[in-house]
């Protein structure tokens, strides 16, 4: 990242917040004070830090990390705190400058880092770069647990019981998990595994769980989609009989619906399916709110809308199958 890429503002706080107190201040009752990027990890640093952590999450439902630059007042919020988690693998990579910036001043962790690169995908379109989004495979983001709980003991050496007995608790929710997807996944006949999104996050996903991933934008939504990028995913969608793609609730809906038009205008009919959690996860109050949710809702749209017959009508428009039925494809 280049300096020149953090706007004045963030400067100019940084430059407060250094003229304060430095390392961070703890939380008034005494808790470790952290600070986590996406939902996702703000997720894993509450669950192993239990009563010992307050932790605060930048970025909410609906924010595209990839976009996300952080305001001044994130700033002031990540210096006044003892510990800061992000993803790393340019995630995060608009504020990646703010993050270096705080990694001077501060325990600042990317959570990614313990795991074995030899494991990671690697990006198509940017040489020597790593896909981010480890999440969506359950047992390599159960490595990002590691992470956060030998951070949290690093950082509050007393609380070492408490973090360890919640991360084992964590890693035996994500094995449960993991084993839950997949045999999820086989409803889905195997020929209709193939799974269409706007934004191609779901790499690990499919890597994981036996669908081949094809996305309308690469792996950073700062890139644009041509018109052979549509064509491309046209071509798949009619050639398979693939019944529904997908758009995600951190992509604009037009992204998923060019494909959708281009489709129609072939005589096929494809449905979109409810959006996935793909970035971010949803409304606190929500069961996709947590990183289990999360993947159980994604796992169940994908499941219900390719395991639906297709929508398909040859060029005079003839309807060659009965309708989907499902209430839950538009």
């Amino acid at each position: 990242m280049k300096r020149n890429r953090l706007s004045a503002v963030s400067l100019a706080a940084i430059a407060m917040a250094a003229c304060g107190p430095a390392g961070g201040t703890a939380d008034s009752d005494g808790r470790l004070d952290a600070v986590a990027t996406i939902g996702m990890i703000t997720d894993i640093v509450g669950e192993i830090g239990g009563e010992r952590v307050a932790v605060t999450g930048l970025m909410g439902p609906g924010i595209d990390p990839h976009l996300y630059k952080a305001s001044a007042g994130d700033v002031r919020t990540l210096s006044q705190a003892d510990v800061i988690f992000y993803n790393g693998l340019h995630l995060e990579a608009a504020m990646g400058e703010v993050l270096e910036e705080m990694n001077e001043r501060k325990p600042t962790y990317a959570v990614t880092d313990s795991i074995d690169r030899d494991l990671l995908h690697e990006s198509l379109t940017y040489a020597g770069q790593y896909d981010p989004h480890v999440w969506f495979d359950v047992r390599m983001w159960r490595r990002a647990v590691d992470r956060v709980e030998e951070a949290l003991i690093e950082q509050d050496p007393a609380g070492e019981g408490q973090f360890r007995a919640n991360a084992a608790a964590l890693r035996d929710t994500l094995d449960d998990l993991d084993a839950w997807v997949r045999e999820r996944v086989t409803a889905v006949p195997e020929e209709l595994r193939v799974l269409i999104t706007a934004h191609d996050a779901f790499e690990y996903f499919g890597r994981a769980y036996g669908f081949e991933v094809v996305g309308l934008q690469g792996i950073s939504t700062a890139s644009e989609a041509s018109t052979a990028d549509v064509q491309r995913l046209v071509d798949i969608i009619i050639d398979r009989r693939i019944p529904a793609i997908f758009v995600e609730t951190s992509i604009p809906r037009r992204t998923i619906e060019a494909v959708q038009a281009a489709v129609r205008s072939r005589g096929v009919d494809v449905k979109i399916g409810p959006p996935l959690f793909s970035d971010a996860m949803g409304n606190p109050d929500t069961p996709e709110g947590n990183y289990p949710g999360m993947v159980r809702h994604n796992v169940n749209v994908i499941v219900e809308a390719l395991s639906a017959p297709a929508d398909v009508a040859d060029a005079g428009g003839t309807d060659v199958r009965a309708s989907t039925g499902s209430g839950a494809l538009e």
